[in-house]
C-alpha cells in the first residue's frame, strides 16, 4: 500500500469517527431539552472512557455549541495528555479543596468552543471532595455559562465516585469494551446509576470490530442506547 493510499485511508477513518460521535451527540440531543450536563463512566479502566468523553464534547464545541469539559477521573487521570493549556492552569481537586478560584484551572483548547477543566493534584479523600459543595457550586455555575458539560467519571465497577458524581448530571453514558467487559457488570453498573435518580441515555459500545459483524449505525462505537435492554 502506498503512502497516498495510507493518508486516504487514515483521513476516512478520522472522517467515520467524527461521524459516530456526532451521530451520539445527537442521540443525546434528541433525549431532552433539559439535558445539559451529562457523566460518562465505564465498568472498569481502559475501556476508552476518557477519549469518548473527550471526543463527545469535541463533536458539541465543532457543531457550535459552548461546551466544556470536566476531568473528575480525579483518582486516576489520563486525560491531562489530550489538551495542552495554553497558560499554566490549576485543576479541578485544586478548586474543590478551596486552594484556587475556579478562573484560574479553565483551559481553553485549541478546538473552538471547547473548554477543559483538568482534575488537578491527586488528593488523599477524593470522594469528599465530589460529596462537597464546591462541587455543586461548580457544576451549577457551569450550566449557566455553557451549553453543554461533559463529565469523566472514574469507572464505576471500581469506585462510587462516578454515582456520586451521577447525581449532579441531568443523564449519564457508558462507556463499555466490545468482548472484554461482561454483560452482568454493565447491568450492574446501569442499575447503580439509576438508583442515583439521574435519567440513564444508554451504552456506547466501544472498540467493537465492524468487519466481523455489523452492529447498527454507529459502527465500532456501537448501538448507543440499547445495551442492556431486556
Amino acid at each position: 500500500m502506498s503512502h497516498l493510499e495510507l493518508a486516504r485511508n487514515k483521513k476516512q477513518l478520522v472522517k467515520k469517527t467524527e461521524e459516530y460521535f456526532n451521530a451520539i451527540r445527537t442521540n443525546i440531543q434528541l433525549s431532552g431539552d433539559g439535558i445539559k450536563v451529562v457523566g460518562i463512566t465505564s465498568v472498569q479502566p481502559n475501556e476508552g472512557k476518557s477519549t469518548t468523553a473527550a471526543s463527545i464534547a469535541i463533536a458539541f464545541a465543532r457543531a457550535g455549541y459552548k461546551t466544556i469539559l470536566v476531568d473528575a477521573d480525579i483518582r486516576n487521570s489520563v486525560m491531562s495528555g489530550f489538551f495542552k493549556p495554553k497558560t499554566k492552569i490549576t485543576g479541578l481537586t485544586d478548586y474543590l479543596s478551596g486552594r484556587t478560584d475556579l478562573s484560574q484551572g479553565l483551559c481553553e483548547t485549541d478546538v473552538p468552543n471547547l473548554t477543559v477543566i483538568e482534575s488537578g493534584n491527586i488528593s488523599p479523600n477524593p470522594t469528599a471532595l465530589l460529596q462537597s459543595k464546591n462541587f455543586d457550586s461548580l457544576i451549577a455555575t457551569l450550566k449557566r455559562y455553557y451549553d453543554y458539560v461533559i463529565v469523566d467519571a472514574p469507572p464505576l465497577g471500581l469506585v462510587i465516585d462516578a454515582a456520586i458524581i451521577a447525581q449532579k448530571c441531568d443523564a449519564t453514558a457508558i462507556v463499555a469494551e466490545a468482548g472484554t467487559v461482561k454483560r452482568k457488570a454493565v447491568l450492574k453498573v446501569k442499575e447503580q446509576l439509576e438508583q442515583t435518580g439521574t435519567p440513564f441515555l444508554g451504552v456506547i459500545l466501544n472498540k467493537f470490530d465492524t468487519s466481523l459483524e455489523k452492529y447498527g449505525s454507529y459502527g465500532n462505537y456501537g448501538s448507543y442506547g440499547n445495551y442492556g435492554k431486556k
